[in-house]
C-alpha cells in the first residue's frame, strides 16, 4: 500500500510544482509520454502521462507505455522512492538488477531529470545586495570571487571580504610578534578580468561547421584553419558528432582519440577529471598520455633521491610557514618567483619575513618580481647553469665542514660517492666555485660567501615558484639536473630541523587539514578508479556508478601529430604511483586497437604550449585525421582547425562547485596550504549562458542520449545541480 501511496503523492507534487513555478510548468510541455511505475511481478503499478503540459495518472498497469520503472518488489520500491533519496540505495538498485528501465534513453533521462527538479526549485542562491543588483560566488583559476549581477549580465567581480558568520583566520606568534593574515581573498590578475573573457569577442556562440565540409561527400580537410565557419542547429552538430562517433567505432577500439589541456576552469563537476571522463569512459576512447608539465625536473630527476613518488618529487610543506618565521635566519629564493607566479596568498607572509629581518637571496638569471618587491642579495647565473652553482655550494660545505653530519650520516646513501665526485676524485675535477665561474659567471667570491652564510645560518631553501617544488627551473633543459641539485642541499643541510626546510612561505599555512572537501582531481562525477584519486575518499563518501575506459590505447601528447602524420609514437608513462613506473614505454598503435579516426578536441590550445607547432597545422591538415570537433569556449588557437565547434560556456553560466586549490590526494594532497584561508564556494550560475553556448555537463548528456548512454551518465537524470549537492554532501560540510 506504501509503494501505491508514494507513488500518488509523486503525482500530486508534480502538478503542484508546476502551480508553483513556471519554468517547470513549462518543463512539462517538453514531451508528450506515458511512464509506468511497477512492480516485477505486475502485481501493482500507476502510470503518469504527460500530454501537452497536463498530467493524468492511474493506478493499474498501462499498456505499451513509453517508458517502465520496474521493481524487483515492494521494498526496494519503497526505498527508492522515499525522501530524502539514499544515493548509496538508489546505486545499488541500479547495479544490482533491483531495479530496471525500458524505454527511450533520452526520455528516461527527461522524466528522471523532470522528477529530481522538484527538489530543487525551491533553493534559493545569491545575496540580494540592493538596486536590483544580486551578488553570488563563484570560484575561477585566479581565485575565488564575488559576482555581481544585474538584469542578467555581470557588473563587476571583486576578491571575497569575509565576515563573522565565516570561520575563524589563524595567527602565528613569531619573535614577539604575532601575525594574522587578511579576513579577505587575494585574486590573481586574471581572475579579475573573468567579466571581459565572459564577454570576449571571441566567445564561440552557436553550434558551427566549417562551411566546406561534409561529412558524406568532400572533408577538404587541407583546408582546416583556412575555410570559414557557417552556424547550424544544436540538432545538426550533435548529430554529425554522434554518426563520426559511431563511424570511428566500427573501425575498431580506440579509433576516438579525445585530448584536453592540463586545466580547465574551477570546480569539481566542470573539470574534464570528472564530467568529461565520465562520458569517454562510457563510450571507450584513445586518450592522449600528458607529459609531467609544471614538475619534469622533479618527477624525472629529484624522485630518484627522494626515494618514492609522493608528491611527484616535491618536498613536504606541513608547518614550514610557522616554522620560518619563528626559526629561520635566511631563505635562498632558487629560480622562485612566488609573487610573479603563485603569490597573491604568500605575499603577505614573506612581508612578515621582511618585517623579522629575516636575509633574503634570491638566485635566478633575472630580476624577478619577487627580488624586486622583498630585496636582498640577487645571485644571476647563466640560464640552465644553476647545478654548476649548486655543486660549487656542496664543495664548500664538503670542504669546510659547513653541512649536518649526522643527517647524512643516519638518513641519507651514498654520500661518500657524491663526495668523491664533488672534490673531483672520480673525473678529476674538483667542483670549486672557481670551476663553476666558468660556467655560470657568479664570481667565486661571492659562491663562497653564500655557501659559508648558507652553512652557518638557518636556512630556508625556495627551489622552484612553490618553494618545495613545481615551477622555475625544474621546467628547463636542464630542470632534472637542478631539481636533483635542489634535493640534495636540502639533504646536506639536514632539512627539517627548526628552521632549515625547502619553503618560501609559499605553501604550508597551518590550515586545519582535517576538514574534507573533495579535491578536483578525485574525480568529481568521473566514477575513474584507476586514472584519478576518486578511490582514495571520493567513491566512498558520494556513492556513484564506476566508469572505465575500455580502451587501453594511449599516446604521447607532444608526439601527437607524429603518431597521426607518421602513424606510430612512442613515449614513457607519467606514473605517480611509483618510482619505477617511469620507465614503462608505451607506443602507438596499440596491440589490437585501431588508428585514429576521429578527434574529439576539450578545449585548451596547444600551438602555444607545443614545440614546433607547424607540426599540429600539418596534422589538422592531413588525410589520416579524418574529423576533428572542438568544444571550447573561445576561438582560441586549435578551434578554427575543426570541423565542427561545440560552443561551451563558462563557469558563470553554469553550476558547479569547488574549493580553491584543492586538488585532491591525486596530484598534491592539500595543496591549498598554500593559502591564507581554505575557501569552498558553491559557483552559482550567475547568468544564463551566452548566445546558444552550452555547459559542458549538458554537452555531454546531449552526446550520451543519442548514444543510448543519457541514463547511465546522469545517473537518472542527475542534473548540474543535482551533481553539486551530491559533492556538498559527500563532504564535511554537510
Amino acid at each position: 500500500m506504501k509503494f501505491l501511496i508514494i507513488l500518488w503523492g509523486m503525482v500530486q507534487e508534480l502538478r503542484g510544482t508546476a502551480r508553483i513555478y513556471p519554468e517547470f510548468a513549462d518543463r512539462l510541455k517538453q514531451k508528450n509520454l506515458t511512464a509506468q511505475f511497477k512492480l516485477e511481478d505486475n502485481s501493482e503499478g500507476r502510470w503518469i502521462k504527460f500530454e501537452n503540459g497536463k498530467i493524468r495518472s492511474k493506478k493499474g498497469i498501462y499498456e505499451n507505455p513509453d517508458l517502465s520503472i520496474i521493481f524487483k518488489n515492494k521494498a526496494i520500491a519503497e526505498e527508492f522512492l522515499t525522501p530524502p533519496f539514499n544515493q548509496l540505495v538508489r546505486i545499488d538498485a541500479a547495479k544490482n538488477f533491483k531495479i530496471g528501465l525500458k524505454g527511450s534513453d533520452a526520455l528516461a533521462v527527461w522524466f528522471m531529470g523532470t522528477l529530481t527538479l522538484m527538489q530543487s526549485l525551491g533553493w534559493k542562491s545569491g545575496t540580494d545586495v540592493g538596486d536590483g543588483v544580486m551578488r553570488y560566488t563563484s570560484g575561477t583559476n585566479g581565485g575565488p570571487i564575488f559576482v555581481y549581477v544585474k538584469d542578467n549580465k555581470i557588473l563587476r567581480i571583486t576578491p571575497m571580504e569575509f565576515d563573522d558568520d565565516d570561520a575563524s583566520s589563524w595567527s602565528i606568534e613569531a619573535r614577539g610578534k604575532t601575525f594574522t593574515p587578511p579576513r579577505r581573498t587575494t585574486l590573481a590578475a586574471h581572475g579579475m578580468a573573468q567579466k571581459s573573457m565572459v564577454y570576449s569577442k571571441d566567445r564561440i556562440l552557436y553550434p558551427m561547421k566549417r562551411v566546406d565540409f561534409d561529412p558524406d561527400g568532400e572533408r577538404n580537410v587541407h583546408n582546416r584553419g583556412v575555410s570559414g565557419f557557417e552556424r547550424i542547429s544544436w540538432d545538426e552538430a550533435l548529430d554529425i558528432v554522434v554518426k563520426e562517433i559511431k563511424r570511428a567505432k566500427r573501425k575498431g577500439p580506440g579509433a576516438v582519440l579525445v585530448a584536453h589541456g592540463s586545466h580547465h576552469q574551477w570546480g569539481n563537476l566542470g573539470h574534464y577529471l570528472s564530467a568529461f571522463n565520465r562520458l569517454w569512459n562510457l563510450i571507450g576512447c584513445s586518450k592522449l598520455h600528458h607529459n609531467p608539465d609544471s614538475w619534469e625536473g622533479w618527477f624525472w630527476g629529484a624522485m630518484h633521491h627522494w626515494g618514492n613518488s609522493l608528491r611527484l618529487g616535491t618536498a613536504e610543506f606541513y608547518g614550514t610557514v610557522e616554522d620560518c618565521l619563528k626559526e629561520a635566519e635566511m631563505i635562498v629564493f632558487w629560480s622562485s618567483d612566488p609573487d610573479g607566479t603563485y603569490g597573491i596568498e604568500g605575499t603577505v607572509r614573506r612581508s612578515w619575513a621582511k618585517q623579522l629581518g629575516i636575509k633574503m637571496v634570491h638566485i635566478d638569471p633575472y630580476l624577478n618580481h619577487t627580488a624586486a618587491l622583498m630585496g636582498g642579495k640577487w645571485i644571476a647565473p647563466k640560464p640552465g647553469t644553476d647545478p654548476a652553482l649548486a655543486q660549487a655550494l656542496c664543495y664548500i660545505w664538503i670542504t669546510e665542514d659547513l653541512y649536518d653530519k649526522e643527517f647524512v650520516d643516519k638518513r641519507t646513501e651514498g654520500f661518500e660517492e657524491w663526495k668523491g665526485y664533488i672534490l673531483g676524485r672520480t673525473d678529476g675535477t674538483p667542483k670549486s666555485p672557481e670551476w663553476q665561474e666558468a660556467e655560470t659567471g657568479v664570481p667565486a667570491r661571492e659562491v663562497r660567501a653564500l655557501a659559508r652564510e648558507w652553512g652557518r645560518k638557518k636556512t630556508y631553501l625556495g627551489a622552484g615558484g612553490w618553494g618545495c617544488g613545481l615551477g622555475g627551473a625544474n621546467r628547463g633543459p636542464m630542470g632534472i639536473q637542478w631539481a636533483r641539485m635542489m634535493t640534495i642541499l636540502g639533504a646536506m643541510q639536514g632539512f627539517g630541523r627548526p628552521g632549515v626546510n625547502f619553503g618560501n612561505l609559499q605553501f604550508g599555512a597551518p590550515l586545519d587539514y582535517s576538514f574534507y572537501f573533495p579535491g578536483y582531481a578525485e574525480g568529481g562525477m568521473s566514477g575513474e578508479l584507476q586514472y584519478s584519486a576518486n578511490a582514495a575518499n571520493n567513491y566512498q563518501r558520494m556513492p556513484h556508478i564506476v566508469t572505465m575506459n575500455s580502451c587501453k590505447q594511449v599516446i604521447p601528447r607532444i608526439y601527437l601529430p607524429e603518431a597521426i602524420l607518421e602513424g606510430k609514437a612512442a613515449g614513457y608513462v607519467t606514473d605517480v604511483a611509483s618510482v619505477q613506473g617511469q620507465f614503462q614505454r608505451f607506443g602507438y598503435p596499440a596491440p589490437g586497437h585501431a588508428k585514429i579516426e576521429m578527434l574529439y578536441k576539450y578545449g585548451s590550445a596547444s600551438f602555444g604550449t607545443m614545440v614546433g607547432s607547424n607540426r599540429w597545422v600539418k596534422m589538422y591538415r592531413s588525410e589520416n585525421l579524418p574529423f576533428v570537433v572542438n568544444q571550447s569556449v573561445w576561438n582560441e588557437g586549435e578551434t578554427r582547425f575543426s570541423d565542427v565547434i561545440l560552443p561551451a560556456c563558462t563557469v558563470f553560466e553554469r553550476w558547479d562547485i569547488g574549493e580553491w586549490m584543492n586538488v585532491g590526494a591525486g596530484y598534491v594532497h592539500h595543496m591549498y596550504s598554500m593559502l591564507n584561508h581554505r575557501v569552498i564556494s558553491m559557483q552559482h550560475k550567475c547568468i544564463d549562458p551566452l548566445g546558444e553556448s552550452k555547459s559542458d555537463y549538458d554537452i555531454f548528456l546531449a552526446l550520451a542520449e543519442r548514444l543510448g548512454l543519457g541514463a547511465v551518465y546522469s545517473e537518472g537524470g542527475n542534473t548540474e545541480l543535482d551533481w553539486c549537492k551530491r559533492v556538498f554532501d559527500s563532504s564535511d560540510l554537510s
